[in-house]
């Protein structure tokens, strides 16, 4: 794989599960990482493990809802590592939910961190691109919820399939600058995200705790679940330049669960 040395890469939701996986192989590939998480704790110690790997590292707290406070970080970034390459939206949300019983609170946090976070990020990392006088990456974080609307989870499907509008909207405005926009869609992931969801699916439905999580996972045409870095690999992928002539796409990478 075509090698990221020397690239500066932003990760949002960097502070644990996938962002923390996400950050730590970026590292491992040789760009220098800045991490946003509203858990100052978490980022602080994914920072640390980032320098351990021997690349330098910027912990940042921000909220992704707040526009100007993505728009603060990705500057911090650029002055703090030198430039900025990579923006990787990763930050996110889940909601297991009826249709039925989703309010309008309910819906404006998972949206004003799914959908308007990933676009503010879009915005910010289009600007300092061309600020910096180059093309660079941006890779957002979609699911195979943004491919198939799952029953419980309505809400977060719809705010899956806004994120794959909005990178085939971005990659087609932004070709002509060099700016790919591509997304990662992942299945079953064995992080504290889909912790949350088998609960909440016990506590609707009745089901034992961890029966929804297993019966996900017996569907996956390999046999296991999946791990952070297993998507981590894929972003690393579309961060290289092997992945220079990729854009405005929406990849499953899940075993084997979705197909499209």
């Amino acid at each position: 794989m075509a090698s990221i040395e020397g690239k500066v890469a932003l990760v949002t939701g960097g502070g644990q599960g996938i962002g923390r996986g996400i950050a730590l192989r970026l590292a491992r590939d040789g760009a220098d990482l800045a991490l946003v998480d509203v858990n100052s704790e978490n980022v602080e110690k994914v920072a640390a493990e980032v320098r351990e790997i021997g690349r330098r590292a910027l912990p940042l707290v921000a909220d992704v809802a707040d526009r100007a406070a993505v728009f603060d970080a990705v500057d911090a970034t650029s002055t703090g590592l030198g430039g900025l390459d990579i923006m990787v939206n990763n930050a996110g949300i889940a909601q297991v939910a009826p249709i039925d019983d989703i309010t309008p609170d309910d819906l404006s946090k998972l949206w004003s961190i799914n959908v308007d976070g990933v676009l503010w990020g879009i915005q910010a990392a289009a600007a300092k691109f061309r600020e910096l006088g180059h093309g660079g990456k941006i890779i957002n974080a979609s699911s195979i919820a943004g491919h198939d609307g799952f029953a419980m989870l309505g809400a977060y499907s719809a705010t899956k399939f806004a994120v794959r509008a909005l990178t085939q909207a971005a990659a087609k405005e932004y070709a002509a600058e060099q700016i790919t926009v591509n997304a990662y869609c992942p299945g079953v992931v064995g992080t504290d995200m889909w912790v949350t969801i088998d609960q909440r699916f016990a506590d609707l439905t009745g089901a034992a705790v961890g029966s929804t999580y297993a019966k996900f996972v017996d569907g996956i045409a390999l046999g296991r679940a999946e791990t952070a870095d297993d998507v981590a690999s894929f972003v690393s992928y579309l961060a290289s330049a092997d992945a220079n002539y990729m854009t405005g796409q929406s990849v499953m990478i899940d075993g084997g669960l979705v197909y499209r």
